[in-house]
């Protein structure tokens, strides 16, 4: 990095919020003024500032100087001192009243000031209020330049130092000596790693309870991002030893405290092997599982349906014969007040849902429809006639209190509620999700059992399913015109163990087989399909339409290295451009949102398109289907490119053509349901791009590997 020092000349513009600034600076070593982007809680014209950064050229502004780190401190000159009292930051001190104190006191002001404040009242027109204000208002710029400088000794960037100064003020410095962990558990950006280095140079020991309580926290939390609820304790045990560099013993001592204090952490046993969890997690599917046996107990809150009388009405409405599982499901589902609907592609679910839907609608039932993410939402809305919403937006968010404002005391208000895409729901959301339903109303679920569960922790689907306490519909049977789709009948033969069929070369077909030798060569056959070859064939517009599907994030098929490779290809040239956090950012560029963010309403997984960069604002405007939603700069740490994203992520969204690379580098990830799912996600098209013995692997390898979760057995013993 280079290192550019001098005085601030003037503040051109300077966000209270972000911290982003806009300097121009009389810099060591140069003639001209230097303008300077970074961060800064507070800065000033005549503080003196040195950045290590880097040089840049904008395409509108020029040469500038790009600041990761920004110090800045007090002037010494007279001059200097004279315009940083009148810049405004020194609350009581206008141009005028700079020049007297300066007047009185040259350049031994900030000395006045802290060791003989009672001298101000010497200058004409200020007495003892503005005295105090002048005071307090040096001591909290000393304090903010304390903190900045504390975090920067301490490896961290400006951008995430003014984030750590916006999240608790003045009181970030006593935040970090008493908890430096809180900072992994309150800030994005900022992970348990960082946190750690701060407290070992703070000076806490290696074996010290609180670093091994945080510890033991941060690997069942990893664990979760798993998808786990709990963990066996001797895989806790090793995971978090591994974590802190220190003996498995400490750690189980450790454990053994947090137990007694029974804040954070609660033993239990899976499958009779003893377990910790997560104490919210574990109260959630506990109080799940009661919710959901009360409810499969109950009757629906309509008069029974003769579905003798109601079958031949619905066929003649929707003009479909319903098969005899469909009408067996539509049966089961209008005389239960909690039942799931599951089955593949192309086995009827959502006609079979829409007559269901029908009919209750006929009688008068009030139906809510909901689905995980608005992707998933929007086909709902779209395959019923009826609207859809998130479970988010259903359950209303409270961005304040970043909670629900539906709950037990404030329920739905429906008959009936419809959730789709259910394997896609974890157990936070589940268990939100079923306190806000009233007591009165009837639940139905929709999904894909064999589909991969939650990115959240938890399978609530699968282990509803599993433990036999709740009515089922499972339709099999593809119709007719599905099994014309090579998508269809393939990814019912990958579900079976069985490996998929590419079509006669040259065939027409919505289903191909790549074939490749080695990554490094495959990586340029798969750009050169997504650019190129299938928008040719098949008349689809690359940065649209195609969305790359890979079991992983690292590695050659990785989605970060494809996300450079494809960016670089589908928008080479873009009229501006900003790059944060390791991704550069462009109009045009395909982008994700990885975390849950409600002040924005937008979530985990959430597809959009950057619709613009305003380089003077310091932010980039993301569209989320027709939403424009705004992000500063310094807050891109949650927003990836995805033109290529990982299997996982795209559950719940379809895509016109999806191309699936499978390299025997990812065999860890490899797995029959992560195949499977990855095959559901494309309408039109699916390529897959692999070396034979990586889709082998997929096919044989059964499923993605266990979760450790509680529900199954909970529901077994209601």
């Amino acid at each position: 990095m280079d290192v550019l020092a001098g005085s601030v000349e003037r503040v051109t513009f300077h966000s209270a919020e972000t911290g982003f600034c806009v300097l121009k600076v009389h810099a060591r070593g140069k003639r001209d003024l230097v303008p300077v982007v970074g961060h800064a809680p507070a800065i000033a014209a005549g503080e003196w500032m040195t950045a290590s950064g880097r040089w840049t050229t904008d395409r509108e502004h020029g040469l500038q100087f790009r600041a990761e780190t920004l110090q800045v401190t007090p002037p010494t000159g007279i001059e200097g001192i004279e315009r940083y009292l009148a810049s405004g930051q020194m609350r009581g001190i206008g141009p005028m009243m700079a020049k007297r104190i300066v007047a009185a006191f040259g350049e031994a002001v900030f000395e006045i000031i802290e060791a003989e404040p009672s001298r101000l009242t010497e200058v004409e027109g200020i007495g003892k209020t503005r005295a105090a204000r002048i005071v307090k208002g040096w001591a909290e710029q000393k304090a903010v330049r304390e903190i900045m400088i504390f975090l920067h000794a301490h490896g961290v960037g400006t951008a995430r130092a003014t984030r750590i100064f916006r999240t608790y003020g003045h009181d970030a410095l006593k935040v970090m000596a008493e908890d430096p962990y809180r900072l992994a558990r309150d800030i994005s950006g900022i992970g348990f790693r960082t946190a750690d280095a701060i407290a070992i140079r703070l000076g806490l020991a290696r074996e010290a309870p609180q670093r091994l309580a945080a510890g033991i926290s941060y690997a069942l939390q990893k664990a979760m991002d798993e998808g786990h609820c709990g963990l066996p304790v001797e895989a806790l045990v090793r995971s978090a030893a591994e974590l802190l560099d220190v003996g498995p013993d400490l750690v189980r001592c450790a454990a053994a405290l947090a137990l007694r204090e029974g804040r954070e952490v609660v033993a239990d046993t899976l499958a009779g092997e003893p377990c910790l969890f997560l104490k919210g997690l574990h109260g959630a599917e506990r109080a799940m599982a009661a919710r959901l046996l009360d409810r499969a107990a109950g009757s629906p809150p309509w008069p029974s349906i003769d579905l003798a009388l109601a079958r031949p009405w619905v066929e003649a409405k929707t003009g479909k014969a319903l098969s005899a599982s469909q009408a067996e499901a539509v049966g089961l589902a209008l005389s239960k007040k909690l039942c799931v609907l599951t089955g593949g592609p192309g086995v009827g679910k959502t006609s079979t849902l829409d007559a269901i839907l029908r009919i209750l609608t006929a009688k008068g039932v009030r139906v809510l429809l909901a689905a995980p993410t608005g992707r998933a939402a929007k086909r709902m809305a779209e395959q019923t006639g009826l609207e859809a919403r998130t479970i988010h937006r259903l359950l209303e968010i409270d961005p304040r209190h970043g909670g629900f404002q539906r709950y037990e005391a404030n329920p739905l208000d429906a008959d009936l509620v419809v959730i789709d895409e259910t394997s896609m729901v974890d157990v936070p959301l589940m268990h939100a999700l079923l306190k806000a339903v009233p007591e009165r109303a009837a639940l139905i679920l929709v999904g894909d059992v064999d589909q991969l569960p939650s990115v959240g922790p938890g399978q609530v689907l699968a282990d509803v399913i599993a433990s036999g306490r709740v009515p089922v519909a499972r339709l099999t049977e593809i119709f007719r015109q599905a099994a014309e789709s090579r998508i269809v009948t393939n990814a019912h033969r990958v579900n079976t163990g069985r490996l998929p069929e590419a079509p006669a070369r040259g065939a027409d077909s919505d289903f191909h087989i790549v074939t490749i030798d080695e990554p490094e060569a495959g990586l340029d056959t798969l750009v050169e399909l997504v650019a190129r070859r299938i928008p040719r064939r098949f008349g689809l517009d690359p940065a649209r339409d195609i969305q790359v599907l890979t079991p992983m994030i690292r590695g050659t098929m990785g989605s970060r290295n494809l996300n450079h490779r494809l960016q670089a290809v589908l928008n080479p040239d873009p009229p501006a451009l900003v790059e944060r956090f390791g991704w550069r950012f462009a109009p045009g560029d395909r982008v994700m949102e990885t975390r849950n963010d409600y002040d924005r309403d937008v979530f985990n997984g959430d597809l959009g398109t950057v619709a613009a960069l305003d380089l003077a604002e310091e932010a980039l405007s993301v569209d989320f289907d027709g939403r424009l939603v705004v992000y500063p700069f310094a807050e891109l740490d949650t927003l990836v490119p995805a033109f290529a994203t990982t299997i996982h992520k795209a559950q719940g969204s379809e895509y016109p053509a999806v191309v699936i690379p499978l390299v025997t580098q990812a065999r860890t990830m490899l797995a029959r349901n992560l195949l499977y799912t990855g095959l559901t996600r494309g309408r039109r098209l699916v390529v897959l791009v692999g070396q034979p013995r990586a889709i082998r692997m997929a096919v044989q390898a059964g499923s993605v590997r266990r979760r450790w979760t509680k529900l199954r057995e909970w529901l077994e013993a209601g």
